[in-house]
């Protein structure tokens, strides 16, 4: 009975549910103290801010530098001053992408390794288009059995090829004119895809959706022909 309310039981109020923090990999991490202070004077103003970008510069030249390195073997036509101009501008260009991405950074590694990425990428990217500069990017392929196999026994090599004359088919009835040129030339003459983006006018990732659609219309025409996709090139599925 309630001392000050005749007739009547104390009432107990239920204690809260426990709170339960679900952590998952879009949450952000806890920033070690090195990239919150990047964080901090990338995001002031004046002389902190010139500061450190400054020093993000330097890092990423660094980068960009070892990466036109590790790649000059594969471009001997590039002058050593040609390379230091692509690496000047890898670096500049994933300076800007930094600075305009910075609510990106999610804290799930270094803010020097994320970053580090940007100037990677970037002087790839360069390296590749400056490879393919001047250089005709082909959209047709001479003939289907430019996908890649191994040395085959007589009987393979006759089923393989019919294989390659059906996706051969597949290709020209299909897809689209813009998939099959996509596909012809990112997937059989090996045009790498943002030289491909560069050359049609679009974006690396409108050129991705369309090799993945151009790739599934092919799987379901392929299944439906009986075909397995053990069999299947691998230019069709990956």
């Amino acid at each position: 009975m309630s001392p000050g309310v005749p007739g009547t039981l104390n009432r107990v109020e239920p204690s809260p549910p426990p709170v339960v923090v679900v952590e998952t990999s879009s949450s952000p991490a806890l920033l070690d103290e090195e990239s919150g202070e990047w964080l901090r004077s990338l995001r002031a103003g004046g002389p902190t801010r010139d500061e450190a970008t400054a020093r993000l510069h330097a890092l990423l030249l660094r980068a960009a530098r070892f990466e036109v390195a590790r790649r000059r073997p594969t471009l001997p036509h590039l002058r050593g001053n040609e390379l230091d101009d692509i690496a000047l501008e890898a670096a500049d260009d994933a300076l800007m992408s930094i600075l305009g991405r910075l609510d990106d950074f999610r804290g799930l590694s270094r803010f020097t390794t994320w970053a580090y990425k940007f100037a990677l990428l970037e002087a790839a990217v360069k390296l590749r288009r400056r490879a393919w500069q001047g250089r005709e990017v082909p959209l047709e392929p001479e003939t289907w059995t430019l996908f890649p196999s191994a040395s085959l026994e007589p009987d393979e090599e006759a089923e393989q090829s019919e294989l390659l004359a059906t996706v051969g088919q597949l290709i020209e009835d299909v897809l689209t004119p813009h998939q099959r040129r996509v596909l012809v030339a990112s997937a059989l003459n090996g045009v790498p895809i943002d030289v491909l983006a560069e050359r049609l006018h679009t974006t690396r990732g409108a050129l991705y959706k369309t090799l993945h659609d151009a790739r599934r219309k092919l799987r379901a025409h392929l299944a439906e022909a009986g075909l397995t996709p053990d069999t299947w090139p691998e230019e069709v599925y990956r």
